[in-house]
């Protein structure tokens, strides 16, 4: 068994695979109507063995995601967008974190500064976007 820090951990399938030269998108379905897509290198698919169907894990640190507020549908050039409700809303000395509850009941967590806290009026039972480049989710297969 093995332990990670990264708090935003997604079990999930491939349901899709871009495979280009140097780098592959993988889609990965996470759950409740989510899915998060990993921008990794191709070498990566290939010593992971990542095909479409294969079961992995979506890695993401909490200081990867970008919190938005309201439930608008706006084109960004990040990838992943997951819908919720602030769950969670707590203030450290400089950082805070916010938990987000997605429709699923799965979470995500974001460390952001206490300015954007105050700045996003963020309070539990708002709704809230986090955001997710690509190139920020790792993946992983388990291994036997």
């Amino acid at each position: 068994m093995m332990c990670i820090s990264a708090r935003n951990q997604f079990f999930g399938r491939v349901v899709r695979l871009n495979l280009g030269p140097i780098n592959a998108e993988v889609g990965v379905d996470i759950g409740g109507g989510d899915n998060i897509t990993a921008l990794i290198t191709r070498p990566s698919v290939e010593s992971l063995n990542i095909q479409e169907g294969s079961e992995l894990i979506a890695l993401v640190k909490a200081s990867s995601v970008i919190v938005m507020t309201g439930d608008a549908k706006l084109k960004l050039s990040a990838r992943n967008q997951l819908r919720g409700t602030v769950a969670d809303c707590k203030k450290g000395a400089v950082n805070g974190e916010i938990t987000l509850e997605l429709t699923s009941g799965k979470t995500v967590t974001a460390a952001i500064t206490n300015a954007s806290i105050d700045g996003l009026s963020l309070k539990p039972g708002d709704a809230a976007v986090a955001i997710i480049k690509s190139s920020s989710v790792i993946l992983g297969v388990a291994t036997s």
